[in-house]
């Protein structure tokens, strides 16, 4: 089901369907380093990472991370949209592509467009966004995007520290 529609890009939700590109993108190398080991390790643990993540969020919440792809070729690229952590008081944009598509502006593009749902939509006031340390590209974003750098944080007592970004809606 399509969620929004930027000039380039159509976000829509996950299904199980899409087991064979989670598959790929939660095993990259980049994905890996900066967001972490999810335990996909087979299709079926790809499924039911779509099952109990995006497909739980959007019964949950009414939001969650959508598929990305490109509108002409229907080509899935990556994920952006919106978490809600335990952790955190705010929702969480977040988003990752394959690396083959970094560099075009994708992330940029999707993730106005999500800032958009969250405000005129989901009429969210503040939204958040974290990173590791190192990762300058999405930090990047992330301030384009008018999100500031707030603090230094764990999401939790066992997890590396990251960098929490704010922005108010």
């Amino acid at each position: 089901m399509k969620i929004l529609e930027t000039n380039r890009l159509i976000l829509r939700k996950l299904s199980i369907e899409d087991a064979d590109f989670m598959f790929e993108l939660v095993n990259e190398p980049s994905w890996l380093h900066s967001i972490g080991d999810k335990g996909v390790k087979t299709l079926d643990d790809a499924r039911d990472y779509i099952l109990k993540g995006p497909i739980h969020s959007y019964k949950q919440f009414g939001f969650g991370l959508y598929l990305t792809e490109l509108k002409q070729s229907r080509i899935p690229i990556g994920i952006c949209g919106l978490i809600k952590r335990e952790s955190l008081k705010d929702v969480d944009i977040g988003f990752a592509f394959l690396p083959s598509f970094w560099g075009n502006g994708y992330a940029y593009e999707s993730a106005s467009a999500v800032i958009g749902l969250a405000k005129n939509a989901l009429v969210l006031n503040r939204i958040v966004g974290v990173t590791t340390l190192d990762n300058h590209s999405s930090i990047k974003v992330l301030e384009k995007l008018g999100l500031r750098f707030e603090q230094v944080i764990r999401l939790s007592e066992n997890s590396s520290e990251v960098n929490l970004f704010a922005r108010d809606l």
